[in-house]
């Protein structure tokens, strides 16, 4: 059974049997085995931890504390999700004088009695989440009075006021600081503002750039009537003139084009033939 916990330890730590067990601050061995007797392995496997602060052997199957190794620096004990009883006075024995956080919950003690080695110790901090002994009427009370060191029980001082883990406030004053960063960037804001100053700026939006594009398509269907109705003016134009030499039989006089003043000028004569102003020339001569 011994080999079956050191493997776990070794996973846990993800050591080769080489590393400095002294240097470790935090164990946690939760569901990393099952224990079908209920009991610990031998103390020396968990007392190499000389300088262990946090040990949580939660789920387990432990229902007896009998082989609890003697770790005067462990502070935080979680045994939660086990099969506890009896028989804290196993930890008074291990001398665990340092400890301040024994986390019970979800175990099976049943009487505030089997509490009452705890008052050796100077717990601050006792969980007791799910156990039967929480049924019993003013149970709260009576276990503030048999560990006089005692703070808080299942997370809520003497008055009741629920109090948070320092991990849970580390967690809090991150998400704040959160908040206040991304308040203090101003990204969805900025953006807006300056999509304002820009169309205050003279800078058209989309909706002033599509009403101008209407005004263009109309002025040019407008432009486009326009010169219908001008086409239709020249034709009726150009009727009336066909109707004006119908009626008198004549053709308009347009006037000759420029290259008539180049040709030769002539001359009728009384007989209606052309006579050429060189030959009048020559006849005077003679």
């Amino acid at each position: 059974m011994d080999e079956v916990w050191e493997k776990a330890v070794k996973t846990a730590l993800d050591l080769d049997g080489q590393g400095d067990y002294a240097a470790v601050k935090t164990l946690t061995l939760d569901g990393a085995v099952k224990c079908y007797q209920g009991k610990l392995p031998s103390q020396n496997l968990l007392e190499k931890f000389k300088g262990l602060e946090h040990l949580s052997i939660a789920n387990v199957g432990l229902s007896s504390l009998e082989r609890f190794p003697c770790i005067t620096t462990l502070q935080k004990l979680n045994l939660s999700d086990n099969r506890i009883v009896r028989g804290l006075e196993f930890l008074v024995k291990a001398g665990l004088d340092s400890s301040r956080d024994l986390d019970l919950s979800n175990n099976r003690i049943q009487a505030v009695e089997d509490l009452a080695p705890l008052a050796e110790l100077k717990l601050e901090s006792l969980d007791l989440y799910e156990c039967p002994v929480t049924k019993i009427k003013d149970y709260r009370s009576r276990v503030f009075g048999l560990i006089k060191s005692l703070q808080y029980l299942g997370k809520m001082d003497v008055n009741g006021v629920e109090v948070l883990d320092s991990d849970e406030d580390e967690e809090d004053d991150d998400e704040e600081e959160d908040e206040e960063e991304d308040v203090g960037c101003g990204e969805v804001d900025g953006e807006g503002q300056l999509g304002k100053k820009m169309n205050n700026g003279g800078v058209a939006d989309e909706e002033d750039e599509s009403d101008a594009d209407e005004g263009v398509e109309e002025d040019g269907e407008s432009a486009d009537e326009d010169g219908e109705d001008e086409d239709e003016n020249d034709e009726d134009d150009e009727e009336e003139d066909e109707d004006e030499e119908d009626q008198n039989g004549e053709v308009p006089v347009r006037p000759s084009s420029p290259s008539h003043s180049k040709r030769k000028r002539s001359e009728v004569d009384d007989n209606g033939d052309d006579v050429d102003n060189d030959s009048i020339a020559d006849a005077a001569s003679l």
